[in-house]
């Protein structure tokens, strides 16, 4: 709309809250707020907001207590809640205006109208579940105790807003909570590698998804390049699996000179388009430009099918339900090792393949079967744990029939011709078995 069109409502919107504020100093406070949000403030729309919580609900997550660190108007809240109806929810909101209507729309809500960097270090451990849009950019949070850390990711993290958003909310959340934001392609993107680095030390990777850049635009009018990263908080891993390798890294095209992290060049069915052509970021720098072409609920649907794939492979149900909610501990910034993550258990019946694995296995006792199950290779058994020590990718555990549990081990089929090597130097035997 045109300047003229919009005079009419922003002189009653003033006017509005010229009326309902106590005095002239409320008054520049709320037009303060309105005029530094204006260019920054956008908000995510409920369906994709509700294919993240009710994946997380149909996945066996169960949520007693949830944070929002950057709520709005609390489409977050409202998705969560609705799942979780009995959940404790704590919202921050730093903009003034934004904070009174998300307060006043959800009253059962622990709403706190001041920035996130304000939460106390009590709550550290104690949410089950932090999701959120958070900002981005080079902002710098006024946060004394991760400024004066001795861990140089924390003093780091306050001179980037979205790198200490993650960091301060695995902070909160207990040990196997999971932290889901959506965030700039920056993130996963930036050629320094440090802030994946120490995101992976602290967290497993669970999924990572790039979103259209249509993903916001009826509600918010901008088309932004943006990621749902999701991790897992495991402050005592010892190694990191092949996916959190290729997160970690970042690589140029050479034709389109475009960055692109390493995961979604290994996972290109998490990039949600149905479209893909390179143009320029809003800086004017070279970018790919992801489209969606079924609206809203389209990409709302693709990114529960791609979350529902991710959760599959990776989240760690037992370590999440084991941790639980951990006694608040009175400081976060130099987390103690825990034991190395437990296993996996997924209870699910004996399939097919490990039928056949069993029969395979006894003509072939002293070899290493591969099955190609969709764009994995999948190991079982005692081969899993070979695989697992070698490779040092992640060990899990499902449940075989009436036979128990059998550890489980995998790898992207694309990683085949790296890992089959490693494999063979270290003296094994290796059947790749076809489905």
């Amino acid at each position: 709309k045109s300047d003229i069109e919009l005079f009419a409502p922003t002189v009653e919107l003033r006017q509005l809250i010229h009326d309902y504020s106590k005095d002239d100093r409320e008054f520049a406070r709320y037009m303060d707020s309105l005029k530094t949000s204006v260019l920054t403030a956008f908000y995510t729309p409920s369906p994709v907001v509700d294919a993240i919580s009710d994946a997380l609900k149909a996945n066996g997550i169960e949520v007693k207590r949830y944070l929002e660190p950057s709520a709005g108007q609390g489409v977050f809240v409202d998705s969560f809640l609705r799942n979780y109806p009995g959940a404790e929810a704590m919202a921050f909101e730093k903009d003034l205006i934004t904070g009174k209507i998300l307060d006043a729309l959800h009253p059962s809500v622990s709403t706190r109208i001041e920035g996130f960097e304000k939460i106390e270090s009590d709550f550290n451990g104690y949410f089950d579940v932090a999701c959120s849009n958070i900002p981005f950019g080079d902002f710098a949070v006024p946060d004394p105790i991760y400024a004066t850390s001795k861990e140089i990711a924390y003093r780091q993290s306050t001179k980037a807003i979205h790198n200490y958003f993650f960091l301060k909310a695995l902070d909160s959340v207990h040990e196997g909570g999971l932290v889901a934001f959506i965030t700039s392609q920056g993130v996963a993107n930036a050629a320094s590698p440090f802030v994946r680095m120490e995101l992976m030390r602290r967290a497993d990777l669970v999924g990572a998804l790039r979103l259209p850049n249509n993903t916001f635009s009826d509600n918010a009018g901008t088309e932004a390049g943006s990621d749902l990263i999701i991790l897992q908080k495991h402050t005592g891993k010892k190694a990191l699996s092949a996916d959190e390798e290729f997160f970690i890294q970042s690589i140029v095209d050479r034709d389109t000179k475009v960055p692109n992290n390493k995961f979604f060049a290994a996972y290109p069915q998490n990039v949600i388009c149905t479209e893909a052509k390179v143009g320029t970021d809003p800086f004017g720098k070279p970018a790919i430009i992801y489209k969606h072409d079924g609206g809203v609920e389209g990409i709302a649907a693709a990114i529960r099918q791609a979350l529902d794939e991710s959760f599959r492979l990776r989240l760690n149900l037992e370590l999440y339900n084991t941790q639980g909610i951990k006694p608040p501990t009175p400081d976060p910034i130099e987390p103690k090792p825990k034991p190395a993550r437990p296993t996996q258990a997924k209870k699910i019946s004996e399939t097919p393949i490990m039928r056949q694995y069993t029969e395979m296995k006894k003509r072939h006792p002293d070899a290493i079967l591969l099955f190609r199950v969709g764009d994995f290779y999948e190991c079982m058994g005692e081969d899993a744990v070979k695989s697992s020590e070698i490779l040092g990718i992640t060990l899990t555990r499902r449940m075989n029939g009436k036979a128990g549990y059998i550890e489980l081990a995998g790898f992207p089929h694309h990683a085949l011709d790296t890992y089959l090597p490693k494999l063979v130097r270290a003296g094994q035997r290796v059947a790749i078995c076809e489905q």
